[in-house]
């Protein structure tokens, strides 16, 4: 998990796909780490996609905490745990 942060750290406001063990992905800017999650904020509806090249929308969350508020670019914050990530690449 340490690795991960510190991808993570190196890769912070930059645009990635994060890839996740359970083979789904997401597109964003990680905009916020902690020490078990980091926070991918996308824009507009979130890109997911499965194991089986399926895509669909996630659901995120308009608020990332005290001094974010709502709206935050226009999408949303999704807290994905570092734990569960297996890459993170740069797009």
């Amino acid at each position: 998990m340490e690795e991960m942060y510190q991808l993570c750290v190196r890769h912070m406001n930059c645009r990635v796909r994060v890839h996740m063990q359970n083979g789904e992905s997401y597109e964003g800017v990680i905009v916020g780490l902690d020490g078990d999650n980091v926070y991918l904020q996308t824009s507009g509806d979130a890109w997911l996609s499965g194991r089986k090249g399926k895509t669909k929308n996630a659901k995120v969350s308009g608020w990332f905490g005290p001094g974010f508020g709502f709206g935050f670019g226009g999408g949303g914050i999704l807290a994905l745990s570092l734990f569960t990530l297996l890459a993170i690449a740069l797009i």
